[in-house]
């Protein structure tokens, strides 16, 4: 959760994965941070502080950090770079504004004159025979025109102690090659170097606009009802109470309730479905949401920062605090891996001469070998592909909280749900009544107000059938009894309303029912009146999913209730379900759960689904917590670790698809690339390839897998 002690920053123009890990260490490494995370992605640091210590110090801090490190990149506090912005405050900087597309062509273009001018005089001397003096003169103006900024960067790094960036090691390759002679070979991989940094910069931006595009869900307007008539605003100005307009073909600003009007509404932004549904009057209907053929009137139930698309979009951003083990290995094997090759490169220059062979020759190698050596492939394509897994889940309507849970789905060996509004629909029914003591419609009455003031979808089911207006002065007191039922005092008489656990600790004797259903018994001032059955039905996709889970490897499907036995078997069978415990209090589920965690194979995980307050527990002490999102309680979603914005079992299984796509991108990233590294470095020491293959498996294999990254926003079927 955000604290006071939480702040976040976007470091703007920020390109350089290298310097992003550098960056992270480096403030992580302040006395006053607690922890800092910094998403290439988003170009995101988030940063917690120690307590009692001024954020704006801090701030201070980590700019100089920025500016040592990377001056050119930009500071600023706000929005995550690419979501919109309504105040205007980033316009100067925000990724999707003019003044950065016009950054963007000046960077590739205007600021690129030296490179053209440096490349026109290389050609030239290429083609035209001149002196050698003068033929030198113009190699060196043309180097120096191409290569220029790296030579200026590499240099200023080494003053800093920042020795085994790319940088340095082009330039202590090209002017190695130049020492020996190579002038030709030394621009030419020096010019290919930064045509390929240019395109893989290009490549990187692009990605990024393409998962920023996905959480690009929120109106920038609301046209609010005024005395004077419509007015245009920013949704952050709206009031609860506050009535507005949504035309066909916008986008919904606030989380409402549809006053006038019915419209059918492409929720796919937000749960994945790609069929509208249809709204009308009285109807809650969600921010983010595009209504696509008629107007409505909507009243604003939650202010924009509470609405469900700032949930969202809040949960997505926060997701990359939380690093996989793959994206922490890649970064710690990074620091390891540069120097390692390094030293291998200059063991390859001097050993060799050591033994009589030509210095030229085997320095060229060495320097060749240390072009190879930068580690860029991976550490810009992993976070970005990680990234790129979280938007593409999230444009399915699956919420994962964290590159980690992303992973772990992919190790799922116990499935366990519970029952109702999770495998069942949660719409209820009263489909049987029998009263002993009282007339039917005062049964029913009584039970109706006793239940008014809970949120269960069975005390809901009950106040539905009464059918009448609920008159709250009759209520005098109220009191939900976890697991058990309801006691209140309605009438001036006291009514003790929910399971047969609740007549047993009441000690008040119930009777035994027979039937399919949930069973609701009722005391009135101590005396037993009489039950009720309450139906539920089963969601359509839910023996779907299940098939598919152990299709999908899962080992054992459990579901775990409070329901009545006879109900909870029934409805196992159908579901072909593994195993059911009935009956259940909420301690009792977190108790199931912990011995199924303490059976499951190493390095298997235990998913629990819910969607109730009640499961809030269990939610947060299994491996990985999954809340059905579109009816699940606010506690449920907080404590979840994935959310499924569909009420539909089968999105845990796209979620488990999209953490294996991701996993399958990942893993061709990390083959592929040290693969081809580890392939020319050999080519390069026995004398097979040249700088040219050299800059290939360095520039070449980066653009490459950021390009792969990208396959990760899009889910297999």
């Amino acid at each position: 959760m955000e604290t006071n002690r939480t702040f976040k920053l976007v470091l703007v123009g920020l390109d350089c994965a290298n310097c992003a890990n550098k960056i992270e260490t480096r403030v992580n490494n302040l006395d006053d941070v607690e922890e800092a995370t910094l998403n290439f992605s988003t170009r995101q640091l988030k940063v917690l502080i120690k307590e009692s210590v001024n954020k704006d110090d801090v701030m201070v801090n980590i700019k100089k950090i920025v500016n040592q490190l990377e001056p050119d990149v930009i500071v600023k506090t706000g929005e995550t770079v690419g979501a919109s912005c309504h105040k205007g405050c980033c316009k100067e900087t925000c990724e999707q504004s003019p003044q950065v597309e016009g950054a963007i062509f000046k960077r590739l273009f205007v600021d690129n004159i030296a490179l053209l001018l440096g490349t026109i005089i290389f050609l030239i001397v290429s083609v035209f025979r001149l002196e050698e003096s003068v033929e030198i003169a113009l190699y060196i103006v043309s180097y120096l025109l191409i290569g220029g900024e790296v030579l200026l960067v590499a240099l200023r790094n080494l003053f800093r102690g920042e020795i085994f960036d790319e940088n340095f090691l082009m330039m202590v390759a090209t002017v190695g090659a130049f020492a020996i002679g190579e002038y030709p070979e030394a621009i030419a991989v020096m010019l290919f170097y930064e045509i390929g940094e240019i395109f893989q910069g290009y490549a990187v931006n692009r990605s990024r606009k393409s998962i920023s595009s996905l959480l690009d869900i929120r109106a920038d307007h609301a046209n609010l009802v005024t005395k004077s008539g419509i007015k245009e605003v920013v949704p952050e100005s709206v009031l609860i109470g506050e009535w507005i307009i949504v035309k066909p073909g916008e986008r919904v600003p606030l989380d409402g309730e549809v006053m006038e009007g019915e419209c059918y509404l492409d929720t796919s932004a937000l749960t994945g479905e790609s069929v509208p549904r249809l709204v009308r009057v009285g109807d809650e209907i969600l921010a983010g949401c595009i209504n696509t053929n008629a107007l409505i009137t909507v009243r604003v139930t939650k202010v924009a920062g509470e609405s469900t698309v700032a949930r969202i979009l809040e949960l997505v951003e926060n997701a990359s605090s939380k690093k996989a083990q793959t994206e922490k290995f890649i970064t710690k094997f990074a620091r390891i891996y540069t120097p390692v090759v390094v030293g291998l490169a200059v063991l390859l220059a001097i050993v060799p001469t050591m033994m009589g062979a030509d210095f030229s020759t085997w320095l060229y190698r060495a320097l060749s070998f240390l072009v190879v050596s930068c580690p860029c492939a991976l550490v810009v394509s992993i976070p970005l592909g990680f990234f790129a897994g979280l938007g593409g889940a999230s444009k399915q309507g699956v919420l994962i909280k964290g590159g980690n849970y992303l992973e772990a789905l992919n190790h799922v060996e116990t499935v366990v749900f519970d029952k109702t509004g999770t495998l069942t629909k949660g719409v209820f029914k009263v489909t049987e009544m029998k009263s002993f003591t009282l007339e039917a419609r005062r049964f029913l009455e009584l039970a109706a107000y006793a239940e008014s003031q809970s949120t269960h979808p069975i005390a809901k089911s009950i106040v539905e059938a009464y059918g009448q207006v609920i008159d709250t002065k009759r209520i005098t007191s109220y009191e939900e009894i976890a697991g058990h039922g309801i006691k209140a005092m309605v009438d001036d008489q006291q009514i003790l309303i929910g399971n047969k656990k609740l007549m047993e600790q009441a000690h008040i004797q119930s009777v035994e029912v027979e039937t399919i259903g949930t069973i609701i018994h009722m005391a009135v001032n101590g005396d037993y009146a009489g039950y009720m059955v309450i139906s539920d039905e089963i969601k359509e996709n839910a023996k779907a999913a299940i098939v598919k889970l152990k299709q999908q490897g899962v080992k054992r499907v459990v579901m775990l209730t409070g329901d009545h036995s006879s109900v909870a078997n029934k409805v196992a069978n159908e579901l072909l379900v593994d195993e059911v415990h009935a009956e259940l209090l909420p301690g009792q589920k977190v108790e199931y759960v912990e011995s199924f965690l303490e059976n499951t194979s190493k390095d298997k995980h235990v998913v629990f689904v819910g969607d109730g307050m009640n499961d809030a527990p269990v939610l947060a002490r299994a491996d990985i917590g999954v809340a059905m999102g579109g009816i699940g309680s606010d506690a449920a979603i907080e404590a979840a670790d994935v959310v499924l914005m569909e009420d539909d079992p089968m999105a845990l299984c796209k979620a488990i698809n999209q953490a294996r796509q991701t996993r399958i991108v990942l893993y061709q990233n990390i083959i592929f690339a040290l693969g081809v590294k580890v392939l020319v470095m050999l080519l390069v020491a026995c004398g097979l390839a040249s700088m040219w293959a050299a800059v290939f498996a360095d520039v070449g294999v980066t653009l490459l897998a950021v390009i792969n990254s990208t396959r990760t926003l899009k889910s297999k079927k």
